[in-house]
């Protein structure tokens, strides 16, 4: 059953890593990042300011998922 569970939280931690990095690289900087690239002109557009809003929650969500199942492999592999 913990091996079971080892995997899953294995599962969610590579998911939840890409899922952010991915976030972050959609991001846009000061000079503009792939979120321009995908939206077009993304501050002429309405509700980008919506958009980036989500976008920083969204990849916030991430961060804590991926922080608390890098802890959760470090408990569960130190005791086998």
């Amino acid at each position: 059953m913990r091996d079971v569970i080892l995997y899953v939280v294995l599962v969610l931690n590579l998911l939840s890593l890409f899922s952010m990095v991915a976030g972050v690289l959609m991001h846009s900087g000061r000079g503009g990042g792939l979120s321009d690239m995908m939206g077009g002109s993304g501050t002429t557009a309405l509700g980008s300011s919506a958009a980036e809003r989500n976008l920083n929650r969204i990849t916030t969500v991430f961060a804590l998922i991926w922080i608390f199942t890098v802890i959760a492999l470090g408990f569960l592999l130190d005791r086998g």
